[in-house]
């Protein structure tokens, strides 16, 4: 069994590798221990029309067992160190950016609510003072976090888009995600969330959990739109080796059937939000009607800010270190926290911009035109019309729309390279501070 486990991975490496190179024309994508020059950075930002701002808040009350992100446990000190280190690495960039309109603010964790009062005013001062912000913020909470007086001052901070980590509605799986509220509980946060009219209210639903059924998943879906929400992210119940859920084998399951199950249950998830209202957003988003979807970093270009943020600037890509400790002495030194970077060839930024608007389930060629000068159809229109005589979209020469079965089972192919590299980047970061080499 051993031996078959160890020849299922060497042949899926062999298959990812290969078609890696067919997409990005690199022999393999290999971050390195360099940071980026001023120069590099500044050109590419001023190379680029617009683009997001991401802010990571990396703490959190408790560790919950399935998550992936980058987050340790708050702490008032390293709250107040680290608000200073943001600021720092804002200042860094300000003259930078010299003025380049920001058309995006996503700020994620961790739990961003848990510095509520604790720097988070401060490090949203900082940024709106140095960058020229021309949107609204988008960030996620916790729903413990969420009382009348908190979503009050996160109105006051100019939040419009707020997510709720709901993650389930049963108290079964609640227990099971060991999430510290019942459901009678969290559904009156959401209910007092809705009252406070955001532009777009956004709750994270988990599915596919241990034992879960079809009827669960359709009683808390309708439950979802009762509430009064404006979007909701479901995703299934990923496991990821270095959570705690990764490393627990009795939660393995058969990775095909594990597959056909997961559209089982999201087939009746959109089959609730469409008649319902509500329009898909990206793979595992549905957001009601004429509302401004909730987002995160899916935009072409952004800039990442704190410890594990991503930058992505035309032809670099590069990420902070993971370790607060080693951000907050960095900051202080001077330099750009960046721990791992990557150059990234025309081919293989085509490759991720493609990634990225397939996620979104839609998107308009001449976008790709405008982004890289090129035809769309010239360059993948052998690609569409496959996918297109599977029934996988619709291609009607200027829109891309992916069909629902083609939104899951592309998005299935596509995590055959993404969760592995998630896993080898952030698992490698999250036990080194300042890797020498991550290779994909």
């Amino acid at each position: 069994m051993q031996q078959c486990k160890i020849t299922h991975r060497m042949i899926s490496e062999i298959i990812r590798k290969q078609i890696s190179r067919k997409f990005t024309g690199l022999p393999e994508l290999k971050f390195e221990n360099v940071v980026p020059d001023v120069e590099t950075v500044h050109k590419n930002l001023q190379e680029l029309n617009t683009i997001g701002l991401y802010l990571h808040i990396p703490f959190c009350h408790q560790i919950c067992p399935y998550c992936p992100y980058n987050k340790e446990i708050f702490s008032d000190d390293a709250a107040q160190q680290y608000t200073h280190a943001v600021i720092q690495e804002v200042q860094k960039y300000s003259a930078l950016m010299a003025g380049k309109k920001i058309s995006s603010f996503y700020i994620g964790g961790g739990t961003p609510t848990t510095m509520l009062g604790k720097g988070l005013e401060q490090m949203l001062e900082a940024v709106y003072r140095h960058f020229n912000m021309e949107c609204a913020i988008h960030i996620e909470s916790h729903p413990n976090h969420l009382s009348d007086e908190n979503l009050n001052a996160l109105k006051a901070l100019g939040v419009n888009y707020l997510s709720v980590g709901v993650e389930a509605l049963q108290d079964r799986h609640l227990k099971v995600l060991e999430r510290p509220y019942t459901s009678a509980g969290v559904k009156k946060i959401i209910e007092r969330a809705a009252g406070k009219n955001f532009e777009c209210l956004n709750i994270d639903y988990i599915f596919d959990l241990p034992g879960q059924t079809c009827d669960e998943v359709e009683e808390a879906v309708h439950e979802m739109i009762r509430l009064g929400i404006h979007q909701a992210a479901t995703y299934p119940l990923f496991h990821f080796p270095y959570t705690r859920f990764g490393k627990d084998t009795t939660l393995h399951r058969n990775a095909v059937a594990t597959m056909f199950r997961r559209r089982k249950f999201l087939k009746i998830i959109e089959g609730i939000f469409y008649s319902s209202g509500f329009e898909r957003s990206s793979v595992w988003a549905f957001t009601q009607k004429g509302t401004e979807k909730y987002c995160s970093v899916t935009v072409p270009s952004y800039l990442g800010i704190g410890a594990s943020g991503g930058s992505y600037l035309r032809d670099i890509f590069y990420v902070n270190t993971f370790n607060v400790a080693a951000y907050v002495k960095a900051a202080k030194n001077g330099r750009l926290p960046v721990a791992l970077s990557i150059g990234l060839s025309e081919k293989a930024q085509m490759a991720g911009w493609l990634y990225w608007r397939i996620y979104e389930t839609k998107f308009r060629k001449s976008d790709f035109s405008d982004r890289f000068g090129l035809s769309f159809d010239k360059e993948y229109g052998a690609f569409m019309k496959m996918l297109d005589f599977m029934g996988f979209l619709d291609d009607n020469n200027s829109i891309v729309r992916l069909t629902d079965k083609g939104t899951y089972w592309i998005h299935a192919f596509e995590d055959f390279f993404s969760i592995d590299y998630i896993n080898k980047l952030w698992g490698t970061s999250r036990e080194n501070s300042w890797p020498e080499e991550v290779i994909l």
